[in-house]
């Protein structure tokens, strides 16, 4: 049997990996309780799948390949098939979202998280070991039962309880330490399963195809890079459709959503403009002169009579 290293790069390995581990479940778990306050179905699965790939892809399988970057062994080159380790990729989102879409809609049960607990495990499970199978190197892997058995039921278990917090958990606080707890489980079901294999050289072998080790980086950054944009904007499309929308596409009746005034040439009336209290004062007084009758036209004076016609006719005496 030769001699297998698990932390070739010291501590590096396993802190980078319960990180991304954490990082994922914690964004998980965020996006899950989004899902929760979701109205509408379609926006609701929406919010389970961009969970799925926060949780599948960034706290399982990029931890996976984080800390397998630590795996080598010192008398043979360590190759990997780019195929199968995509595949382990799909089987980790896929599964991770179907258990979310079953304990996402309905009501919360117990039977229901074990059963989609099961389920995400299991494929969880066939990640590990589908990555394990893309390994090129020119000898034979053993895997211990116990410790394979033991690796899947600590899979099913952290799978478990990583669904009862998705539908469960509210809070930064708490989602953070469900996050911390999530983290753990993940990297002792990967590590567990790494205690589980031994290899065992073929004397003779001619010599394995794939990619290196640290070529995986290369990959693993771009496919890294893309889930965190592609995670962030959907998060972010998605809650500015549930700021300004109703959930059905049409314009809330709010704040936000209030049509800009119509544009128009009138101009400002007085009571719109901020004026003075005296002036105020002079507007409402001239309003309400404006609101009364006019008068009618006033007579025009009779003019007075001159003194030459107001004296009265002298009379001559006889």
């Amino acid at each position: 049997m030769a001699d297998v290293h698990h932390f070739t790069y010291g501590a590096y390995n396993p802190i980078a990996a319960y990180l991304l581990a954490f990082l994922g479940s914690f964004l998980g778990l965020l996006c899950a309780g989004r899902a929760r306050d979701a109205h509408h179905r379609s926006r609701r699965n929406r919010w389970l799948a961009i969970a799925a790939f926060a949780i599948g892809g960034g706290g399982i399988w990029l931890m996976h390949f984080s800390a397998m970057l630590g795996f080598d062994v010192p008398v043979s080159p360590v190759r990997y098939d780019l195929p199968l380790t995509v595949l382990s990729l799909g089987f980790s989102v896929v599964t991770v979202g179907v258990g979310l879409m079953i304990v996402g809609h309905g009501e919360r049960s117990v039977p229901r998280t074990l059963m989609a607990g099961l389920l995400t495990g299991s494929g969880v499970l066939a990640m590990h070991y589908t990555g394990m199978e893309g390994i090129r190197i020119p000898a034979t892997i053993h895997y211990s039962p116990a410790l394979v058995v033991a690796s899947g039921l600590i899979a099913i278990a952290a799978s478990t309880v990583a669904l009862w917090f998705a539908v469960s958990v509210r809070g930064w606080l708490r989602a953070t330490a469900a996050a911390a707890v999530m983290a753990v489980a993940v990297c002792g079901m990967h590590y567990t399963g790494m205690a589980a294999m031994s290899i065992e050289l073929t004397p003779g072998a001619p010599p394995v195809g794939g990619i290196r080790p640290l070529t995986m980086l290369v990959p693993i950054i771009l496919i890294t890079t893309a889930t965190i944009v592609g995670v962030a904007l959907s998060a972010l499309q998605a809650m500015t459709e549930e700021e300004f929308t109703d959930g059905a596409g049409s314009p809330k009746r709010g704040v936000h959503a209030e049509p800009p005034p119509a544009w128009t040439t009138r101009h400002t009336s007085i009571g719109a403009m901020r004026l003075t209290p005296a002036a105020r004062a002079v507007a409402a007084g001239r309003a309400a002169a404006g609101s009364r009758p006019s008068p009618g036209p006033r007579p025009s004076p009779r003019p007075s009579p001159s003194p030459a016609q107001a004296a009265p006719p002298a009379t001559s005496g006889s």
